[in-house]
């Protein structure tokens, strides 16, 4: 135990200890920014499936209401919004209009325009 103790109190004195902490810190440092990146990638991907999910559902479930398209864009999107607030997400209003336009032109239940050609 006194060998441990001197061995200690040698580094200490010598300020060895001091180096070798640096010298780990800074080998840890990218390591660690890595993890918390990589954290926070995963957590914005999550986000974003959920929100997809979340305008999916809303779309989906305005289709067959008689209103136009504008209103139940609005709709779908207040919808959007309301879900995330009650899960603790604060949307900008632009990403939320991405998603719900998004699904809406995912979506096989809402109608499509196709554009004909006129041969000349």
């Amino acid at each position: 135990m006194k060998v441990i103790n001197d061995v200690v109190e040698w580094l200490v004195q010598t300020g060895l200890l001091s180096v070798l902490a640096i010298f780990l810190l800074k080998q840890l440092k990218p390591v660690l920014d890595n993890k918390a990146q990589h954290s926070s990638t995963e957590q914005s991907k999550a986000l974003w499936t959920l929100l997809e999910q979340v305008a999916d559902m809303a779309v989906t479930s305005l289709v067959n209401q008689d209103k136009s398209g504008r209103e139940k864009f609005d709709e779908a999107s207040m919808i959007v919004n309301d879900v995330m607030r009650k899960q603790g997400y604060r949307l900008d209003s632009q990403v939320i209009h991405t998603a719900v336009q998004s699904a809406y032109e995912k979506s096989e239940l809402t109608p499509t325009v196709k554009i004909k050609k006129e041969d000349k």
